[in-house]
């Protein structure tokens, strides 16, 4: 029954683009949406608009249509399917299988037939009470291949075996000890940075750009400073942005600030490679989609679950309001904890990590359940 409404809903899509038809795409493949050769939506078939509906969240369990969801009349439909039939591919769940497989099969729509798709095979199930919604991005460093100041912290790669990833201690003690090989030197803030981050780009001198990214860590939990530095009266009340946390490390550079990030005892170790210019690969072994991809604890939410974040009250300055939209797990870390804790990947560079830095909001989050046949 449930095949023969899938087809039913990929027909009527279908037929709004005069009949034209796209080879499937596999799941187990990277998905790359084509350009739409034509509108997939006539006049008389665009979806009625509606009113903008009452912001109240929905109680905790409880199934509402999309279109009950606060904030889903401003969505950019098209791009959440997109960004949906990218991620969706490695799910495990065999109800949003099927919804992926019609969503690649239709093709990219247009704003119209996408909240058509969306809203039909769809609805949206609040996930416990308020959460945490942070924000990550690919931060871009120099670096150097030769230690020199203020170049002086080594970009270690995994140790050899299980056991000496046991014994190498917290970040103290691994900063101690004088690294057995370098694939990179950076300043030492900067490394302290990419470690929470998990992967990001090295600027080396000559013009190269490497892509580093976490291969393994020393299995302690991560603590985030912040906190300390506001008790300590190193950063305001509202002040902790990444910027202002950023800037004080390194204009304390030496025993002061590395007395701070020993607080946070986890670290991480990379592997290199050139940067081919895509983002960067999340848990779920594909790259990120800058705004709409999310890491979660996957304890709680799977990967490759479409999920709709509703995030306000920001807790620090120079924040945006509100963030509202369609999201898909592709991504987990090490600070993510619960069930209704997300961070939210905005992209590469340093304009992605200005707005990361000042992202702290009240979340709601809504998984989005597969309408049942």
């Amino acid at each position: 029954m449930r095949g023969l409404r899938r087809l039913a809903s990929v027909v009527a899509l279908m037929a709004l683009s005069a009949c034209v038809t796209r080879p499937p795409a596999p799941t187990h493949a990277p998905y790359h949406p084509r350009p739409p050769e034509r509108s997939y939506e006539r006049p008389t078939e665009r979806a009625p608009e509606r009113p903008r509906p009452s912001e109240a969240p929905a109680p905790e369990g409880e199934e509402i249509p999309l279109s009950a969801l606060p904030g889903w009349y401003a969505e950019d439909y098209a791009a959440a399917l997109q960004a949906f039939a990218v991620g969706c591919g490695v799910s495990r769940d065999t109800e949003i299988a099927m919804v992926c497989r019609d969503a690649r099969e239709t093709g990219p729509l247009d704003a119209g037939g996408a909240r058509v798709f969306l809203e039909r095979n769809f609805r949206a199930r609040r996930i416990g009470d308020d959460g945490v919604l942070t924000a990550y991005f690919a931060p871009e460093y120099e670096a150097r291949l030769s230690p020199e100041p203020p170049f002086t912290a080594a970009v270690r790669p995994k140790p050899s075996g299980i056991e000496a990833l046991r014994s190498m201690g917290d970040r103290a003690a691994i900063e101690a000890t004088p690294p057995e090989q370098a694939l990179a030197w950076m300043k030492p803030e900067d490394l302290f940075f990419l470690q929470i981050q998990g992967s990001g780009m090295l600027d080396l001198p000559d013009g190269r750009r490497l892509k580093a990214a976490v291969t393994a860590t020393n299995g302690l939990t991560f603590v985030p400073i912040a906190g300390i530095m506001r008790q300590r009266g190193d950063l305001p009340a509202k002040g902790g942005s990444g910027d202002a946390i950023h800037a004080w490390l390194a204009d304390h550079r030496g025993p002061e600030a590395d007395a701070v990030m020993d607080q946070d005892p986890r670290y991480a170790f990379f592997a290199l490679t050139m940067d081919d210019g895509r983002e960067p690969a999340g848990t779920a072994g594909i790259p990120l989609i800058a705004g709409r991809s999310i890491a979660v604890n996957q304890g709680y939410n799977p990967l490759g679950g479409a999920f709709w974040i509703d995030a306000d009250s920001p807790s620090l300055n120079g924040a945006p309001e509100l963030y509202r939209r369609l999201v898909m797990a592709l991504d987990t870390g090490g600070a993510i904890k619960g069930p209704v804790r997300a961070d939210l990947y905005l992209g590469r560079g340093a304009q992605a990590g200005d707005e990361a830095g000042r992202v702290r909001h009240t979340l709601k989050l809504y998984a989005l359940v597969p309408v049942e046949p």
